[in-house]
């Protein structure tokens, strides 16, 4: 693609010819910003969104791919019970969760 864009640019070497290069530049660029860079930031909006309606007693899905309920939250740590086992409690990072479900209610 490149080598398309140099090879034209060498031929034309008008300024009509580099004003092409220099558009084309710029609509490869804008394509590659809504491609890449735009979805990644709609997904981290999301995923503070949530972090931030976490609160004691929800259900989370953890990266790991284990569930929990929320026991404790700190400031960037949440304390996580798995299982029936109420001795099984693991403080974890909030960035380790991946899905939040609200508790039901009854």
């Amino acid at each position: 693609m490149l080598l398309i864009l140099a090879d034209a640019a060498a031929a034309g070497s008008s300024a009509a010819g580099g004003m092409f290069t220099i558009v084309w530049l710029v609509v490869l660029m804008a394509v590659m910003y809504f491609l890449t860079i735009r979805p990644q930031q709609k997904e981290q909006k999301r995923k503070d969104a949530m972090l931030s309606e976490l609160a004691t007693g929800d259900t989370v899905l953890t990266t790991s791919g284990f569930y929990g309920t929320v026991i404790d939250i700190t400031d960037d740590t949440v304390i996580v019970e798995f299982g029936s086992n109420k001795n099984c409690r693991i403080p974890m990072q909030k960035s380790a969760i991946a899905a939040l479900e609200k508790p039901e209610e009854a």
